[in-house]
């Protein structure tokens, strides 16, 4: 091979066609060939070697690291492991414990039942025992008591017949005997309880009843001022006098047909007085002179004109002083008559006072003293308002006004028992059959006994007093009654020799009952019983 290479190399040779040349050149590239292939073949397996060592090495680092890692994890699998099982074991043992600690408080408990059972057995036992023999004592004793019964009826009946012997007195002669020493003697314990009865009832519904009516007042404060029931129409001069009275009278005669009132004229000097029992009529009698006197107009067709005229104009004002008041207490459902009604109380007064506002007055305390008990105030406000709606027709019907307003109020549509019960019986003329009948009362009381409220007559306020007075002295043991107060509280003096203290609380009662039933008042009686003894000596 090297031959044939050397021959083509001296064949393709264009510079130098001599072997003597280039012999040396090739001679040193064939050894130096040589001399490579000989150090290749040595240096190969010496270089091959090293790196099968380099790589064995590398593998058995690589070996030992990962053998070393998975120890380490195993180790940490196995400390884990045996970590858990140990938090496992301590958590199974507290379980354990804890099941082992009640299941022996269940037997603690089991144990002290057992005992108690045992003793209740025993104290049963015995309770039986003592039972049976009690048993057999009160068979003996009844057996006794029932021979001693015999004997004592026999022994009654020989007593019996022995008394009447000697008392010569039958059976029914000394039983009403008895029956009037123990009447009179319970005629004390009769005071006595009386007494207590009354101090209980001061001490806790008294209190009660007052703070709810104060608190009632005190919520609903409303300036008073009393009104003058007599009408009076001040004229210019005494020649309007005449020409009201007109041509022999004609005019005043057309006055008092057209109004329906009286008008009196008298030598008072600039004044015309009109009387009439109806308030609205009395209203219109007065407004229709009071435009004549300013018309100057005075003959009885104008007069009649001005009549109608003011009569429409006050039935307006009175529908619509209806109106307003219903309004006012926020009642809904009236009929039109009723408002019409209310409307007159507007031009009616009751010993100086107001109807109407008298009525709304009311109305507004049963409502605060209802919502303070507990019940409807609504409701209650409603049967105060209506409460005196008689007095607006009972000038033209016979009867009462409680009665009167009652069929009124139920004629056109009042359907509520409540308020025609306390429309009917707030003067106690019919039974109360609803809590708010007595509420109505106290309130009317409230409102009529408030100081400028109302004001009476002299006559009527002397009248009062002797009639209380009267009552009182009419009673046995009273030495002197004195009316106090303006007939508010009367006072009575008791002859102490001949009533006890305890009598005198009876005594007190019988005279607070008595001036209820006979006496027509507003507001509250007092009545004070005052038992004085008295020692006198002299010292010489």
């Amino acid at each position: 091979m090297i031959h044939h290479t050397l021959t083509t190399l001296a064949q393709t040779d264009p510079v130098s066609q001599t072997p003597s040349n280039l012999l040396p050149i090739l001679l040193a590239a064939l050894v130096a060939a040589i001399i490579g292939i000989v150090v290749g073949v040595f240096l190969a397996p010496i270089l091959a070697a090293k790196k099968l060592d380099s790589l064995k090495a590398e593998s058995d680092r690589l070996t030992k690291s990962a053998e070393d890692e998975a120890k380490t994890a195993a180790e940490k699998i196995r400390l884990e492991a045996e970590r858990q099982a140990l938090e496992r074991k301590e958590a199974v043992d507290k379980e354990l414990e804890s099941a082992r600690a009640e299941l022996r408080e269940n037997e603690r408990r089991l144990a002290k039942r057992e005992d108690s059972f045992d003793r209740k057995e025993e104290t049963l036992s015995k309770r039986e025992s003592t039972l049976a023999d009690r048993e057999s004592q009160l068979d003996s004793k009844n057996a006794a008591i029932t021979e001693r019964e015999s004997k004592l009826t026999e022994l009654l009946d020989k007593q019996e017949k022995e008394l009447q012997r000697v008392a010569q007195l039958d059976k029914n002669q000394a039983k009403e005997l008895l029956l009037e020493r123990v009447a009179d003697q319970s005629r004390d314990e009769m005071g006595k309880i009386t007494r207590q009865i009354v101090e209980e009832a001061e001490d806790s519904a008294k209190d009660e009843a007052r703070e709810i009516l104060i608190n009632a007042i005190q919520r609903y404060a409303n300036e008073h001022s009393s009104e003058s029931t007599v009408r009076t129409v001040a004229i210019p001069s005494d020649d309007m006098k005449g020409r009201i009275i007109g041509r022999e009278g004609r005019n005043i005669r057309a006055i008092e047909k057209a109004t329906g009132a009286d008008i009196i004229v008298d030598d008072t000097p600039g004044v015309i007085v009109v009387s009439c029992f109806d308030k609205v009529r009395q209203a219109v009698a007065v407004e229709s002179l009071e435009k004549l006197i300013t018309d100057g107009r005075m003959h009885p067709t104008r007069i009649e004109e001005i009549v109608e005229k003011t009569r429409k104009e006050i039935d307006e004002k009175v529908v619509k002083a209806g109106k307003e008041a219903a309004a006012e207490l926020k009642l809904k459902g009236l009929h039109p008559k009723v408002i019409e009604a209310m409307g007159k109380l507007s031009y009616r007064t009751s010993y100086g006072q107001n109807v109407l506002k008298h009525s709304i007055e009311v109305a507004f305390l049963c409502q605060i003293i209802a919502d303070q008990l507990g019940l409807d105030g609504r409701l209650a406000r409603r049967a105060g308002f209506l409460h005196d709606i008689g007095k607006a027709m009972d000038h033209e019907m016979e009867g009462g006004h409680p009665k009167i307003g009652m069929d009124f109020a139920r004629q056109y549509g009042e359907k509520e028992e409540a308020v025609l019960n306390a429309i009917g019986g707030h003067h106690a003329d019919i039974p109360s059959t609803t809590w708010y009948t007595p509420i109505v009362m106290a309130a009317d009381a409230v409102s009529a006994a408030r100081p400028g409220a109302r004001r009476e007559s002299m006559e009527r306020y002397v009248q009062r007093l002797n009639e209380l007075q009267d009552i009182a002295l009419s009673f046995p043991g009273v030495a002197e009654a004195y009316a106090v107060q303006a007939g508010r509280e009367v006072r009575v003096m008791i002859d102490a020799d001949r009533v006890s203290d305890d009598e005198a609380f009876l005594t007190a009662h019988e005279i607070a009952k008595r001036v209820s039933s006979e006496m027509t008042f507003p507001g509250e009686i007092r009545v004070t019983v005052l038992r004085e003894t008295r020692a006198i000596e002299i010292a010489r």
